[in-house]
């Protein structure tokens, strides 16, 4: 345990240190935050504009950076120990890795202004989501065959009525995929406000990495890798709380978020992912609801969706609604781990 916040400890003084240099090599080449011009399916501009306006020019791309600390710590922790790189930790790797390079396509293509001839082209819904279907397939693969993952752990229902958890058998690929999309995606909508996805994060992996300490001999690789990127996450959190100096860009919530899944996946306990990530399950909930009502009836339920801008537009200020969720994100969380834990 104590070796864990060691580790945690040493990640995050890296991240710190580094985090300053950073912000400035992402001046340097412009990669701020544009004006965003959104529209809502009528044409009108949304809430939205009039609300973060000002956050024009903040410096984005924080995501790398988290990213490549907690490949060189990880790494070099695993090469250096009687863990070694085994296919749990290259699993890891291979989601962090890939889903980053999406999200980080995406900030270059927005951020940075490049002559017409070398604009880089920006991927449609249908081509996003197809390379995510794609890259969690493979994950789940990697899941299935290589790190031996097949069957799901009731809560509650396995350890109380004695019931056996389910084989999925090869179903536990699209399965794996599916969780990890969602969550990908569902930490990408919630990360809109300066802390609020971020924060969130720090809570989830701390409680997976509860549920993952009584079983260190199986699941060690995972509680290093969850303690090294908690303390990346704890550097960045101090630059992106209000009024927030680095925004983590789509290179992190995709990978972060599809990260979540995974970690959720291998500590067994992916059936309390919707409370654990509760807020997360909220937000992207929201988004969809208001999606299918404007399409099909041409109503708002939200006054702007996602969940966290619904309560900024009714007034609330930012710094209130972050905290608010991180709030209800713990409490959620030892729900999650309440149910987890019964036996």
């Amino acid at each position: 345990m104590y070796k864990l916040f060691g580790i945690l400890l040493l990640s995050f003084v890296f991240t710190s240190v580094l985090a300053v240099p950073f912000i400035n090599m992402l001046y340097g080449f412009n990669m701020r935050q544009k004006p965003v011009k959104s529209v809502d399916m009528h044409g009108n501009t949304t809430i939205f504009n009039k609300l973060h306006g000002w956050k024009v020019g903040t410096p984005t791309g924080g995501g790398v950076l988290i990213i490549l600390s907690v490949l060189f710590f990880s790494g070099l922790y695993y090469a250096l120990t009687s863990f070694g790189i085994n296919w749990t930790s290259l699993t890891l790797f291979v989601t962090i890795i890939s889903f980053g390079t999406l999200g980080l396509y995406d900030d270059v293509r927005k951020m940075i202004k490049l002559p017409r001839k070398r604009k880089i082209r920006a991927l449609h819904a249908w081509q996003k989501f197809g390379i995510q279907t794609i890259l969690g397939l493979c994950i789940g693969y990697l899941l299935f065959a290589q790190v031996g993952l097949h069957t799901l752990w009731l809560p509650i229902l396995t350890p109380v009525f004695d019931i056996t958890p389910i084989d999925l058998g090869m179903w536990y690929i699209p399965f794996a995929a599916f969780v990890v999309i969602a969550m990908s995606n569902a930490f990408n909508i919630t990360d809109g406000m300066d802390g609020l996805s971020t924060g969130l994060m720090i809570i989830a992996l701390s409680a997976f990495w509860v549920l993952a300490q009584p079983f260190f001999e199986v699941s060690g690789d995972v509680l290093v890798f969850i303690a090294v990127l908690i303390g990346a996450l704890l550097a960045f959190l101090y630059f992106n709380i209000y009024p927030a100096r680095l925004f983590m860009g789509d290179t992190g919530s995709l990978a972060f978020g599809a990260l979540l899944g995974v970690i959720a996946l291998m500590t067994n306990q992916v059936m309390v992912l919707p409370f654990i990530g509760g807020v997360f399950v909220a937000e992207v909930s929201s988004s969809l609801i208001q999606l299918v009502s404007l399409k099909y009836f041409n109503k708002r339920v939200f006054s702007i969706a996602p969940l966290h801008h619904h309560f900024e537009a009714k007034g609330w200020d930012e710094t209130k609604v972050t905290m608010r969720f991180w709030l209800v994100g713990t409490l959620l969380a030892f729900v999650g781990l309440l149910i987890a834990t019964i036996v």
